[in-house]
């Protein structure tokens, strides 16, 4: 985004663009998650159609097989955060409207109402990273996390948001909205969001997605859209989307655990208006380069050819210039090689 912002004037609409290097996360350190870590990152910039975003996905599923992940060791899911906007909204009108809800529904006029749904908009944020938490705890979990709160395996009490029974009811239907393919998944989508313009919006969009992508030959065994996907970074807009590895490896005690996710991304339209204070379309993913060398490991598949390394010994100053030239043949062949640079007397 700021690299598009500082040349705009030189560079074409779509830009695409690709990089690969370290990176650096501003979070506590833990196991398997480093202060600094290797990404690849692909992005197209200045492309507001959805088609955009297939391509990216496209992509992604292409890129785990070149590495080495063979189809049925993955899988790229689909959701969008207009989608989970919308669900708020939809939950609260039809509340208000549904005749059979007399007896719970707020007794509001629509200028309230409006009031009301922003108010419970301004926990989006919470509600997203309790979300995000489904793979974990499951629908029961998220219904506690969403009300008054669940304690913890090790007994510690955690709080809940305290939303009303009728959006923790919409929210754990839409995280098990998955159906046996794509049509039946957005059908049952088009209900959860049916009193929000913004939520049946992204369902659409969702709906033309799955068409590009299965025109072009990816189906549900590669690319699927399923709405436990919520990306928890605020600045996504649109599609988002994850690459989950779906085989088991064993944790350091021997357990059996899935691998999870290598990839995340999605739609981010406002990010380069923060550097030039117009609205920009752009959508992008990042793949972390160590947890898919860490799975490739585990399988088994890490390939890498290496050979050496060499080390040439310096027994004579006065013929440095031949070691060093042993030295670059070496290398020249695809060999690991360095001449030994010390005192000689402290070989060994």
């Amino acid at each position: 985004a700021r690299v598009y912002a500082q040349h705009r004037n030189d560079l074409p609409t779509p830009y695409r663009r690709y990089a690969m290097g370290p990176v650096w996360r501003n979070e506590k350190p833990g196991p398997g998650r480093f202060r600094q870590f290797y990404q690849c990152d692909a992005d197209t910039v200045g492309a507001p159609t959805v088609a955009a975003d297939a391509e990216i996905c496209a992509m992604l599923s292409d890129t785990l097989e070149a590495v080495g992940i063979p189809r049925g060791d993955y899988l790229v899911r689909i959701n969008n955060r207009k989608v989970l906007n919308g669900i708020l909204e939809s939950a609260t009108r039809r509340q208000a409207e549904d005749p059979s809800a007399e007896a719970t529904r707020p007794d509001i006029h629509d200028d309230a109402l409006d009031g009301l749904i922003e108010r419970y908009k301004n926990k989006s944020d919470d509600i997203l990273r309790t979300l995000d938490k489904f793979d974990k705890v499951g629908t029961q979990g998220i219904r506690q996390l969403l009300g008054p709160g669940r304690t913890d395996a090790s007994g510690a009490k955690i709080p809940g948001l305290n939303l009303p029974d009728y959006q923790i009811d919409s929210f754990c239907t839409f995280l098990d909205a998955r159906g046996k393919d794509n049509a039946e998944t957005i059908s049952q989508l088009r209900d959860v969001v049916a009193f929000s313009e913004e939520g049946r919006e992204g369902v659409n969009e969702l709906e033309t997605i799955a068409n590009l992508l299965e025109a072009q030959g990816y189906q549900t065994d590669r690319i699927v859209i399923d709405p436990s996907v919520v990306r928890g970074l605020g600045y996504y807009t649109g599609p988002v989307f994850e690459a989950e590895l779906t085989f088991e490896v064993l944790d350091e005690k021997g357990r059996p655990r899935q691998f999870g996710s290598v990839a995340g991304g999605g739609r981010y339209d406002d990010l380069v208006k923060r550097f030039t204070g117009q609205a920009v379309p752009a959508t992008g993913v990042s793949i972390g380069v160590d947890r898919l060398l860490a799975a490739l490991q585990a399988k088994g598949r890490m390939q890498t050819g290496v050979q050496g390394p060499v080390v040439v010994t310096v027994m004579d100053r006065d013929r440095m210039g031949d070691y060093l030239g042993m030295v670059s043949e070496l290398r020249a062949a695809g060999i690991r090689a360095e001449a030994y640079l010390g005192n000689p007397k402290n070989f060994g």
